[in-house]
């Protein structure tokens, strides 16, 4: 018998497509931009006081009233996506960001800084939702549009790791207000190369949901999260017992009361098929006791971290004096660590899950942040290291890993808005920490208020590790009476 040459007999491979790059620059430079405005600003806080004579509680504004707005406005800018057209939502969030940042760039004085972070942060809210589902368009391949995720988000860890070193570089160069200039060319090159390179998703088209939206909902959430940040940065200031911190803890809990019983009214009305409207955050995505773990896992891991990064700033410029380029350099062991830990989480979770290594990265990170107890003026900086790389290697590892989490949990119909709540819990534990950790660093003093703010995150991470753990014994008992029946 004649033998079938080798060539013939193997079976023909089909050629590896590649990674097009110009659409994922065009989305990834939209999140370079909001993630790097995160901690770029950290370091101009001193410049910021000096120039345009902030205080405490306005200086924790022009950090917080950002991540605040942000969170607010993001599950506003996914569902604005849906209604008008992704790329329109993304160019739409580009523009305002770099208007916003030009008007921070030029501010005379601290309270039109901080309505500029505010418009930052709504830009934010609308160009992040839109970047995503873009890129889901632009790579429909599964294997292409992972690795076009890996790159995506190797750039938000850059730009956040980045951040510090190079708003010292600035403000120790040409100022503080060149912290906000230098988005402006970033962000005329990322509308320039969406215009040319970028499509229009299927999903995003205009007119494509017939669903109205949620106007109430939007404002009672809005109104409820300002007022709640807004009274825990003033209660440094004023006073836990002020007037003015107790109506705005009033106006807080009444607004996310009223939010959660519109959200829970508008899905009855919708489920019985008597209304158009949809809700916000549709209440049965919490129900499900997986999601709801995740969304507060992601509140405390950023209450935690980013509470404490704020403080870390203030402390190695003010009590350490290293100055805004110094400060920014000492904190590259711990927003650097993103870099490692992105790929190092992605592994992780594919071999064991995403709750096992969810759950010791919250743990290595709690014992980071029990290593800032022992910081003092006079403390050598090499004694710091470990709790800078224990906290900034556990803080990305999580964000993966509950990703992931998020993305196994939800209903394939709404994974979007799924997603969108765990980024929006994510911000607001942000807004929250810098607002607590700022608040108890001005009442007790620099020192004592950092390591109190220390046991706070600490204690954050251990309970998200605790709720992590939960839900992996969960999911293996219920495995185990699913092989056991």
């Amino acid at each position: 018998m004649t033998s079938v040459p080798q060539v013939l007999a193997s079976p023909v491979r089909p050629p590896v497509e590649r990674l097009v790059l110009p659409p994922l620059v065009a989305l990834s430079l939209g999140h370079f931009l909001v993630m790097l405005d995160v901690t770029v600003v950290n370091v101009a806080g001193p410049g910021v006081r000096a120039s345009l004579g902030v205080g405490a509680a306005g200086l924790q504004w022009v950090v917080d009233g950002y991540s605040t707005v942000f969170a607010g406005l993001l599950l506003l800018g996914g569902g604005l996506g849906d209604r008008f057209g992704h790329r329109r939502l993304y160019l739409a969030g580009l523009g305002s960001f770099a208007v916003a940042s030009a008007g921070c760039a030029a501010a005379p004085s601290g309270a039109v800084l901080v309505g500029a972070r505010f418009g930052q942060g709504a830009g934010a809210a609308l160009l992040v939702p839109a970047s995503f589902a873009l890129l889901r368009a632009a790579y429909p391949d599964g294997a292409l549009r992972a690795r076009a995720v890996g790159v995506w988000g190797l750039v938000s860890a850059v730009a956040f790791g980045a951040g510090p070193a190079v708003g010292g570089l600035l403000v120790a160069g040409l100022g503080w207000r060149w912290v906000f200039w230098v988005n402006l060319p970033v962000a005329v090159l990322g509308a320039v190369l969406t215009c040319r390179y970028v499509r229009p998703s299927v999903a995003g088209r205009p007119g494509r949901s017939g669903r109205r939206g949620d106007p109430a909902g939007q404002l009672l959430g809005v109104a409820g999260l300002v007022a709640l940040v807004g009274g825990v940065n003033e209660a440094g200031a004023r006073g836990w017992g002020s007037p003015w911190v107790l109506a705005a803890f009033g106006v807080g809990a009444v607004a996310l009361a009223g939010f959660v019983r519109v959200e829970w009214w508008l899905e009855r009305r919708s489920a019985a098929g008597r209304g158009g409207r949809a809700p916000l955050l549709p209440p049965a995505l919490l129900r499900d006791g997986r999601l709801a773990a995740v969304d507060v896992v992601g509140l405390l891991l950023s209450l935690g971290y980013y509470g404490m990064l704020y403080v870390l700033t203030l402390h190695f410029q003010l009590v350490r004096g290293y100055g805004s380029l110094g400060a920014g350099l000492a904190l590259l062991p711990s927003v650097g660590m993103g870099l490692l830990a992105a790929p190092l989480s992605s592994r992780l979770a594919a071999r064991y899950g995403p709750y096992p290594p969810m759950a010791g990265a919250l743990g290595l990170g709690a014992a980071g942040f029990l290593g800032w107890l022992v910081a003092g003026p006079e403390t050598p900086y090499p004694v710091l290291l470990f709790a800078l790389a224990a906290t900034g290697l556990a803080t990305p590892v999580t964000v993966v890993a509950a990703t992931v989490a998020v993305l196994e949990a939800a209903p394939s119909a709404v994974a979007g808005t799924a997603s969108a709540v765990f980024n929006v819990s994510r911000q607001v534990g942000s807004s929250l920490g810098v607002a607590l950790f700022g608040t108890l660093t001005g009442g007790l003093g620099p020192v004592r208020g950092l390591h109190a703010s220390a046991l706070v995150a600490a204690g954050a991470f251990l309970c998200g590790a605790v709720l992590a753990g939960r839900v992996l014994r969960q999911g293996r008992r219920s495995r185990s009476q699913s092989a056991a029946s």
